[in-house]
């Protein structure tokens, strides 16, 4: 893969997933380091000047007050390194290492730093080898920015802390000498640059919009295929409805059922009944899976604009000599945005599981209870549904948006932040939990399914069938659930059952 090119210019999301998920190498160009350079050359004049300016030679938080000669710069920066990695909690997963690495890279190479380029070039070395900083998940507050996470990412490049190289959790120093990557010795702004960021959250924040995203377009098959077990109108999904009331992602999400339903035996087979509409989980598709969808392109340009900004503090101005301090690291906007993300994919979950409800209900259709064959000596999807209520309620429960809360900090220097990062961490187990719930619904749709045979479903319904049987078996007795259930949400992750790929190029484009 082509090697990207890190200038400090805009960063794309694809170029994010590339680096992130795909391993992707990365390196610093000449016109990054130019940037970095002017910005570092301001720092080097203050501290020969001897002017007093946060974070270069004073103390942090409150203790900003706190004057620190020229002679103790270099331990300040390493002492703040130190003290601030105090993390708590299970570590962070390696791709959200990974991004914060390249985020945090990223940002330094704006060049509104301070710090020199061998600083982005140490984290772009550790990033292009199988290496990464052990990070404890929790500990940050949001402001200022993920302190405590990208501590523990700062000690690896001075040698201390903990790592893994090539899956083996190391020391630090020990890590870097087997990368061949030497330590870097810190000067003046350079652990606080480090440190003051969104980038924890953010990574966490990217990589579940990319799931968010996988998700909503497999709820469209998940819920269509129930649709036809279930054998409902697709009435309420046809264009004119939709075009007088245009939300983009309504009309999206009615015209992919509509195209996955296209030449259904099944619809043939019941077009005159005397049902008029289908519950709310059926018929409301559209307006439930197509507001997920058009909240997650809100919460996506939210966070391409933070992956694209200075979050620093204090920020450098080469070109007028400044060093202004701000508060650019504080993470409203990741955290409003998440907790939005987390309210929305909650629907996805809960609406679904109200779809599974209805398939294992002989009085919504006429199919045996629990679609077992056997009812009594088989339990059949009795116990399923229960699962997927469970993975609802918890979704329910993670959906309290972190945003509403903060908490002091930093003896009332920091009096008001903003828990971005306990939105992201939220939002990634609602993510999780969403796969297990689409799972179920789509195991139990395709059962459904089978008991109207010989009539086939909507081709693209059957394409999705035919996927899901490459790899899962029906269920023809009673057995253990868990690793079908398992294998289906690894392929949703994968992005196997999104509905696009069961829909022809010539729909897909009409």
């Amino acid at each position: 893969m082509k090697t990207l090119n890190l200038s400090g210019q805009e960063l794309k999301l694809s170029d994010f997933f590339d680096v992130v998920l795909r391993r992707r190498p990365v390196q610093l160009t000449k016109k990054g380091i130019g940037k970095m350079t002017r910005a570092h050359k301001v720092v080097k004049d203050i501290v020969s000047e001897g002017r007093v300016i946060y974070g270069v030679n004073t103390g942090f938080g409150k203790l900003a007050n706190e004057h620190i000669s020229n002679a103790d710069i270099q331990q300040l920066q390493v002492n703040l390194i130190r003290s601030h990695a105090c993390g708590a909690g299970l570590p962070l997963p390696e791709n959200t290492v990974r991004g914060i690495l390249l985020l945090r890279a990223h940002v330094l190479a704006m060049g509104h730093s301070g710090v020199r380029p061998v600083i982005v070039e140490k984290l772009l070395q550790i990033l292009n080898q199988p290496l990464y900083p052990r990070i404890p998940s929790r500990g940050s507050v949001g402001a200022c920015g993920d302190l405590i996470p990208l501590a523990h990412l700062a000690l690896l490049l001075i040698g201390e802390g903990e790592a893994y190289f090539e899956g083996t959790r190391l020391p630090g120093n020990e890590a870097l000498k087997r990368a061949g990557i030497e330590p870097v010795q810190l000067e003046a702004k350079e652990g606080l640059s480090l440190v003051n960021g969104t980038q924890a959250a953010l990574s966490l924040g990217l990589l579940s919009l990319h799931t968010a995203e996988r998700l909503a377009d497999t709820a469209d098959l998940a819920g269509t295929m129930t649709l036809e077990a279930l054998m409902g109108t697709p009435t309420a999904f046809e264009e004119k409805l939709q075009r007088l009331r245009p939300h983009p992602g309504q009309v999206q999400v009615a015209k992919n059922i509509q195209n996955l339903l296209k030449g259904s035996a099944i619809r043939v087979s019941h077009i005159t009944c005397s049902r008029v509409q289908d519950p709310y989980s059926i018929r409301c598709m559209p307006q439930v899976h197509g507001a997920v969808r058009d909240a997650i392109q809100t919460v996506k340009q939210v966070l391409l604009t933070e992956m694209n900004s200075v979050t620093d503090n204090p920020i450098v101005f080469p070109e007028t000599h400044e060093v202004l301090s701000g508060g650019n690291f504080h993470g409203h906007p990741i955290a409003l945005a998440l907790d939005f993300l987390a309210i929305a994919l909650t629907h996805l979950g809960v609406i679904s599981e109200r779809r599974i409800a209805q398939l294992i209900d002989p009085d919504c259709i006429d199919l045996p209870p629990f679609l077992t064959r056997r009812p009594g000596l088989h339990s059949g999807l009795m116990m399923p549904q229960v699962a997927a209520a469970a993975l609802a309620s918890e979704c329910k429960l993670f959906a309290h948006p972190a945003s509403v809360d903060s908490i002091p900090t930093s003896i009332d220097q920091e009096d008001y932040v903003s828990m971005a990062m306990g939105a992201a961490l939220k939002l990634q187990q609602i993510t999780e939990n969403i796969k297990g719930i689409l799972a179920i619904e789509i195991f139990a749709a395709a059962e459904g399914i089978s008991f109207h045979a010989p009539l086939k479903p909507g081709r693209g319904v059957f394409k999705g069938i035919t996927r899901l049987r490459s790899e899962v078996r029906p269920l023809d007795e009673d057995r253990s659930l868990h690793a079908d259930f398992e294998k289906i949400a690894q392929m949703i992750d994968e992005g196997v059952f999104m509905s696009k790929h069961f829909i022809s190029k010539a729909d897909r484009s009409n």
